[in-house]
């Protein structure tokens, strides 16, 4: 079976680098703005941000009547430029950092999964990724 294509999702948040990386990365505020739609959160969050170091984000429906954890392995961390991490399932994903004019753009390529479309995976990732550049701006 052939490889399927990455997906590439991005977005620009009015914000400098460093705030952006801190918001992305810090448990309390994954919390708040780690969801891609608003009849879902994120009730736990757990980041040891290091090469080898693991994640773990809990994603329940609010009514209780699903939920997964979304967690993985770090495999690259470059300070406000990179992470790069391996999902439990073996996919990985990329999220590149690149700040120009006090601004940050993110971009996040990740390997799809066999069990939704790719364009329902693509509408996934980036409502999360614009709910986290809301979250960025008003932060």
């Amino acid at each position: 079976m052939a490889q399927a294509t990455k997906i590439t999702v991005e977005a620009t948040a009015n914000a400098p680098v460093e705030k952006v990386w801190k918001l992305w990365n810090n448990p309390a505020d994954i919390m708040i703005w780690n969801t891609a739609d608003p009849s879902w959160h994120t009730p736990s969050s757990e980041n040891d941000l290091r090469v080898g170091g693991k994640f773990k984000n809990r994603m329940e429906a609010k009514d209780g009547n699903f939920g997964f954890d979304f967690e993985g392995v770090y495999d690259s961390v470059v300070l406000n430029k990179e992470i790069t991490y391996t999902m439990a399932d073996g996919r990985q994903a990329t999220t590149l950092f690149t700040e120009e004019d006090g601004k940050t753009h993110l971009t996040t390529t990740f390997d799809p999964e066999t069990q939704n479309g790719p364009e329902f995976q693509k509408q996934g990732w980036q409502s999360i990724l614009n709910s986290f550049i809301k979250y960025a701006e008003t932060h």
